[in-house]
């Protein structure tokens, strides 16, 4: 299996250096080869200034990293700067969008097995001309997928959710659920836990919108007329769905264990469960991609970047968590 391709994020940000602190831990943690995308020289200096004790190797083509990771970090020869922790400007916005391009286009190509994304700023990389809302969405461009197929799923340890909308107001919530966006996204979550984690049968928990499950209409009428036929949908299809869950209760420790994975209605409702369970060692997956995608569940941290004090959990994990996937995805 080739090795993986982690982008560096914006490298003012606390991105780079816990792509060292990750390769330090990668024989306890178990994690694939993997390899960064361009900015040997910040990552020397960032792994200095944590007082880290990280070896570099540049190499000039993927199929190095295998061979090279044991003893060093492997660096993918490509766009570097000057290391200034806190200090985005455009110049790290356009390091950042260099290493996202470049290892997505190596894992569209085979050349790395999947792509481990580094944390980014939206604003900053807007004022380069990036157009789209996050990565995810980059991303699915990239692989010529539709956004609206693009699955983002948070996954750690206790915890798997989906948010059905993503980045929206609240208050537009209720007029962008649709029965057929509820029912397309619990079924790419299904095949991506089917195919990237290996659970045939995947349990799918989808949660309420209103309190009480709209408490028979006194509420809301979002789950009689918009989710209930879309999990009826889905299991008319073979899909063991099950709710609308009021949401205050789906993510109480005894009811976690009859779901593989929480379908919500909007970003938060997805997001404070698993951050609250799982904040260090959360996992933020892209599913419906024909690439595997993950990154670690936090943002690039300006405030302490460089002060040795962002802890490396969800990067680790989210390394781990791409290398099993891209494993199972090859049978191996």
């Amino acid at each position: 299996m080739a090795a993986l391709a982690a982008s560096l994020g914006d490298p003012a940000g606390i991105g780079p250096e816990l792509l060292c602190e990750a390769w330090l831990h990668h024989r306890e943690a178990g994690m694939a080869p993997f390899f960064a995308v361009g900015g040997a020289k910040l990552l020397a200096e960032a792994a200095r200034q944590r007082g880290l004790n990280v070896p570099i190797q540049p190499i000039s083509d993927p199929a190095e990293a295998q061979a090279a990771f044991a003893q060093a970090l492997p660096v993918l020869g490509g766009d570097d700067g000057e290391y200034r922790p806190g200090s985005p400007d455009t110049a790290s916005a356009q390091i950042a969008l260099a290493s996202l391009t470049k290892g997505t286009q190596l894992a569209l190509e085979g050349a790395a097995s999947g792509i481990v994304t580094g944390p980014v700023a939206k604003a900053n990389l807007a004022q380069i001309g990036f157009t789209y809302p996050g990565q995810t969405e980059f991303l699915a461009d990239a692989c010529a997928i539709a956004e609206q197929d693009a699955v983002m799923m948070l996954a750690g340890p206790q915890l798997k959710t989906v948010p059905v909308t993503v980045h929206c107001a609240l208050s537009e919530v209720p007029g962008r659920l649709t029965t057929d966006l509820i029912a397309s996204r619990c079924k790419i979550a299904a095949e991506g836990l089917r195919k990237d984690f290996g659970i045939a049968n995947p349990r799918i928990a989808v949660a309420a919108l209103n309190p009480h499950a709209g408490e028979g209409g006194k509420f809301g009428h979002e789950e009689a007329d918009i989710i209930e036929p879309a999990i009826a949908r889905l299991r008319a299809e073979g899909i063991d769905a099950t709710g609308p869950h009021p949401a205050d209760a789906l993510f109480a420790p005894h009811a976690r264990g009859n779901y593989d994975l929480a379908v919500c209605m909007y970003h938060d409702q997805a997001l404070v469960p698993l951050k609250a369970l799982d904040f260090d060692a959360g996992v933020n997956m892209t599913l419906g991609l024909p690439i595997v995608r993950t990154s670690a569940d936090h943002g690039t941290a300006f405030g302490i970047a460089g002060k040795g004090l962002a802890q490396p959990g969800a990067t680790i994990a989210a390394i781990r968590m791409a290398g099993e996937a891209a494993a199972r995805r090859l049978g191996q």
